[in-house]
């Protein structure tokens, strides 16, 4: 084979997202607060861009007189950035408009006194709205553990156990005693070990630093409760096959009858599998609605962008003087200009979002109707490129516009996302949603006999009466998925025949 060196010339295309093509797409893919906070940054990093003062006290009025971007008078026009032509037309309107100006401007740049004191508020509420950092597990242990009057050596190999427990897990202890010891240990230190976590174990909640479920329940037994002995005697020997719902063999082997067996189940979930969980450190997003979807007189929907706290941005009239300013160095005007021109690229990919998300949640609502008339077992199959052909743009924008946005309706506030759903078809070829096969298997168990509840074949051929071909191992998956357990798990054993 022959091999040689060169240069070569070929002609493909290449496909390339402009720096700021790609702003576009971000500012398109943020929810409202998220826009809000990087409207804020640019503003702090374009001295050019200012914001409209808005009274929030006062309603929103629309002015009928404001003149249409057709109607403007020459001043009234948008500065627009013209690196050919030097900006001469902008020159000389500028230069107009300054002339007119009544006031004058300083050298340096200044905050109004209203977008600092917005900033003050701003940071006022997240202050207040900052929640406190809740007792953990291992901090609530240690106080019980502080006032109780123990030998220093077993409170330190307490502190030791308490310090490996989770709250993710449970609180359940997974490290070996052992493993918590000096490698030098002896019988002695690991006595007090067992004797620590005995301590640990009973303080509260009950049922911590168990080292398996069936000491977790132990734990949390009192002789005082109902059944006790017969507890105990299920917990130790047949946890798995109370989990299976094997009642029978439960009776076979402990002569308790199924009815006891089964009121004995009932006070066992009583009991907390996971003592621990209860200390988690859960989040809680506050949902703020995108959009605001309302009926009016007729019945007919209406779509909002709820951008009400979102600034109107212009260019600051400062440095439009300051670009006309016969002092300014050639350094600063090219820097101006560049300011100019990404705070001008700002304001209209702002517009395009609210454009592009108005269009896009009036298609929706269009296609989901009925869903929003009569409920989710109403919702139809919604795939983003039949919205995207709808709207006229690529399915990708529909994606980021939908992305992490969230739209409140007369059924509650829904992620956009929500209305989104995949389907079959029937034996009549009409379209039918998963979440309405989920909504008819949930019916069909809860209206089985439960001495004889269908198997997944059974409920196969279950929704076919119902006009939905769905396959066995689809039923398995989404009955698995709704945590809805198998048919001999679903048997009342008290309902059957003897």
């Amino acid at each position: 084979m022959r091999m040689s060196m060169g240069l070569q010339a070929r002609q493909m295309q290449v496909q390339k997202l402009a720096p700021r093509m790609i702003q576009s797409m971000e500012i398109l893919q943020l929810p409202t607060l998220a826009l809000q906070e990087r409207i804020e940054q640019e503003m702090n990093e374009n001295p050019l861009l200012e914001q409209q003062d808005v009274d929030p006290t006062e309603p929103d009025r629309l002015d009928d007189d404001a003149p249409s971007a057709d109607t403007r008078s020459e001043d009234e026009k948008e500065l627009v950035v013209d690196n050919d032509h030097d900006n001469q037309d902008d020159f000389e309107r500028l230069e107009k408009m300054v002339n007119d100006l009544p006031s004058t401007f300083d050298d340096s740049f200044r905050r109004s006194s209203n977008r600092m004191q917005d900033d003050a508020d701003r940071r006022h509420d997240l202050m207040a709205n900052a929640q406190s950092r809740p007792e953990s597990l291992n901090d609530f242990l240690l106080h019980q553990l502080a006032e109780m009057d123990i030998d220093d050596r077993v409170e330190k190999l307490a502190e030791r156990i308490i310090s490996t427990l989770d709250a993710r897990d449970g609180g359940y202890l997974r490290t070996p005693l052992v493993d918590l010891l000096s490698a030098g240990h002896t019988e002695e230190d690991l006595h007090l070990a067992e004797k620590a976590l005995g301590i640990v174990q009973s303080l509260e909640p009950a049922g911590i630093a168990a080292r398996d479920l069936s000491e977790c329940l132990l734990n949390q037994l009192s002789p005082a409760i109902p059944h006790y002995e017969e507890m105990k005697i299920l917990i130790r020997s047949h946890l798995v096959d109370l989990a299976e719902n094997r009642l029978p063999q439960i009776a076979k082997k402990t002569n308790f009858t199924i009815e006891q067996i089964q009121e004995i189940r009932e006070e066992l979930h009583m009991l907390n599998p996971k003592p621990g969980a209860a200390f988690m450190e859960t989040y809680v997003p506050n949902v703020t609605p995108d959009i605001i979807l309302e009926q009016d007189e007729e019945g007919e929907y209406k779509v909002r962008l709820d951008d009400d706290r979102v600034p109107t941005l212009f260019i600051s009239d400062y440095y439009r003087s300051r670009l006309q300013d016969p002092n300014s160095t050639t350094e600063e005007r090219e820097f101006i200009k560049q300011k100019i021109s990404s705070a001008q690229w700002l304001i209209d990919s702002i517009e395009q979002r609210r454009s592009t998300l108005t269009k896009v949640a009036e298609a929706i609502v269009e296609h989901q109707k009925k869903f929003l008339d009569e409920g989710p077992e109403a919702i139809e199959p919604l795939k983003m490129q039949q919205i995207a052909d709808k709207v006229g743009v690529h399915v990708t924008t529909v994606s980021r516009a939908v992305d992490d946005k969230w739209i409140q309706t007369p059924r509650g506030i829904l992620p956009l996302k929500r209305f989104f759903v995949g389907g079959t078809q029937t034996e009549d070829g009409d379209d039918v949603a998963w979440d309405t096969i989920r909504l008819k298997l949930q019916e069909l168990i809860d209206k089985e006999d439960k001495s004889n509840p269908y198997s997944d074949e059974q409920l196969v051929d279950e929704l076919k009466k119902a006009s939905m071909t769905v396959a066995r191992r689809t039923v398995t998956k989404y009955r698995k998925r709704m945590g809805i357990p198998s048919s001999r798990q679903r048997r009342d054993w008290s309902l059957v025949k003897k």
